[in-house]
């Protein structure tokens, strides 16, 4: 049963050794243990709050990211409105200048129609007027060629200018 019971000279080595180490840990071990334990949690502290302070960063930055997005999204519906509005405002421009340029056209379409027809007009008439004087040349010719016929003809017209 020795082996399962010590001797009393063996504890008390082992005590005295215990002791010693137990000093030598407690003057230079424990301090220097204790000394990276504190350092260790200050890090662990620090990273911690680092870490807080990124998330604040980050979530700053996320809500300023959203107000520029939002912004920007106002922006462009801002642009489009306008767009819209310039381009219903150039198409009604266009529309009226069309709408005058073909009044234009149209009136100088008639007034060259009016001239024209003047134009035709007066030339026919000339055309007519020369027809007519042909045709009485010829019947005053055929009727002067006979002497009682001219003396008639002469009273004639002296009545006329009498009468006006």
């Amino acid at each position: 049963m020795e082996l399962f019971t010590p001797d009393l000279g063996l504890v008390f080595w082992m005590f005295i050794a215990f002791a010693v180490l137990f000093l030598i840990l407690a003057k230079w071990g424990w301090p220097v243990i204790v000394k990276n334990m504190e350092e260790r949690a200050d890090k662990i502290d620090k990273g911690v709050e680092f870490a807080r302070q990124a998330k604040d960063q980050l979530d700053n930055a996320r809500a300023e990211a959203q107000k520029y997005i939002a912004e920007a999204q106002q922006q462009q519906a801002d642009m489009l409105r306008d767009a819209a509005k310039m381009k219903s405002q150039i198409i009604e421009e266009a529309k009226n200048e069309a709408s005058a340029e073909a009044k234009k056209v149209m009136d100088a379409a008639k007034l060259s129609i009016e001239q024209e027809r003047k134009e035709a007009q007066k030339q026919f008439r000339s055309e007519v007027s020369k027809f007519s004087l042909e045709i009485a040349d010829r019947l005053v010719r055929q009727q002067l060629k006979q002497d009682g016929e001219q003396a008639k003809l002469v009273n004639t017209m002296l009545d006329e200018i009498q009468k006006n």
